[in-house]
């Protein structure tokens, strides 16, 4: 029996509802996703700049407590160094006073097109292959062993110590509003002068932007507070020297990282379990580091590209990609150490050491994309005793 025209009228309404509903939904999604992108952008600036800060702040105590020790103030005019030397475009950045500009660059940066998916991975202009037989030997593990080893927490990292209730009552004296309001005046010139250099600097690499960032913050370390005297001047680029020092931070703060990880060196006379804790807490940092800037690479890209700031270090063909293959160095040392505990135990004495580090290296093998030839030899020893051992559970 067919529908009257008053059902089927019901009938359309309903589906017109409910497509409504429908188109709906996908746009709080997608505003949902654009949201979450949005705030882990921010999280990780604000994570970049509360490093940042810490460091001005902590240099600011010192001044002040230097000055209040002495009794005097220094009233000498803001001195900028005789020279600062910076590679931008090929110039020489000298004194604000004198004339020479930083030039702008009328070239816009342009992004390398997106890089092919073969079977080798390029990290940092070395190649990596994947290897299945990692990903083999851990699902085989894995599925024999019905327990999970626990995983080694990360150190918490300690903010620097800041004893915020005596800044707080420094900053209510007169003296320091009146030193605020006699840097505004007595350096306006020199300010307006570096407003004009930040708002027309352009670089072409990373190095650059951290050799500028330090001069910049050189030449304002003689104020008595940096924001509160910069909030007199409207036309200071905040978000441009923000961004100048996210970057350089991040950067400095990978390399730092890199540094750590290939300078690790494993002391055989330390306890196992130290070892292995030690090169887990720096895969764990490197992951977190990594990670972090992957997540908001495509728009704090988008924005150092506006501001004429080089983003392509955070490719994988930059200094992502070589972070990932130093990961391979910590496969390594943590294979190596549990192999020759093995070999000079005869099995796995110390807790399931054989699944620990199949584990590990196939979490480095995802991590990386792959082994190269060195890790991969490695691996092949562990994967000896693995074998060795299912032939004794026979």
């Amino acid at each position: 029996m067919l529908p009257n025209g008053e059902d089927d009228s019901d009938l359309m309404r309903l589906v017109k509802e409910l497509q409504a509903s429908l188109m709906r939904n996908d746009k709080l999604e997608k505003e949902n996703h654009e949201l979450r992108q949005e705030v882990a952008r921010l999280r990780a600036q604000v994570s970049n700049l509360k490093a940042h800060d810490n460091e001005r702040k902590s240099m600011l105590w010192k001044k002040l407590q230097s000055s209040y020790d002495s009794g005097n103030t220094d009233a000498s005019n803001l001195k900028a160094p005789e020279s600062v030397k910076s590679n931008f475009k090929g110039h020489e950045v000298k004194n604000p006073n004198l004339k020479p500009m930083v030039k702008e660059q009328s070239t816009a940066i342009k992004p390398p097109p997106p890089p092919p998916l073969p079977s080798k991975t390029t990290l940092g202009k070395r190649s990596v292959r994947r290897a299945p037989e990692v990903v083999e030997l851990y699902r085989a593990l894995t599925k024999r062993e019905s327990h999970m080893g626990n995983k080694i927490n990360q150190n918490g990292v300690l903010s620097p110590a800041f004893n915020a209730n005596m800044i707080g009552e420094i900053e209510n004296r007169s003296k320091y509003l009146s030193d605020i309001k006699s840097d505004t005046d007595r350096h306006r010139d020199h300010i307006h002068s570096l407003i004009s250099k930040v708002e027309a600097a352009t670089f072409t690499d990373i190095s650059e932007v951290e050799t500028f960032v330090k001069w910049i913050d050189d030449e304002l370390s003689s104020l008595v507070d940096e924001r509160a005297v910069l909030k007199h001047f409207p036309k200071w680029p905040e978000r441009k020297a923000d961004s100048l020092r996210e970057a350089a931070c991040s950067y400095r703060a990978l390399k730092s990282l890199e540094t750590e990880i290939l300078s690790f060196k494993e002391n055989p006379k330390e306890p196992l379990k130290q070892v292995l804790q030690k090169i887990q807490s720096l895969q764990d940092r490197l992951e977190e580091a990594v990670n972090s800037t992957e997540r908001t690479r495509d728009s704090t890209g988008k924005r150092y590209k506006d501001f004429h700031i080089p983003w392509e270090w955070m490719l994988d063909a930059g200094l992502i990609g070589q972070l990932k293959y130093s990961s391979l160095r910590l496969a390594q040392a943590y294979m190596k150490r549990i192999t020759k505990e093995l070999e000079s135990n005869g099995g796995g004495k110390e807790g399931n050491l054989l699944l620990q580090g199949v584990r590990f290296a196939y979490t480095i093998h995802q991590f990386a994309g792959g082994f190269d030839e060195e890790t991969l030899r490695i691996f092949s020893e562990l994967k000896k005793i693995t074998t060795s051992e299912s032939q004794k559970l026979k």
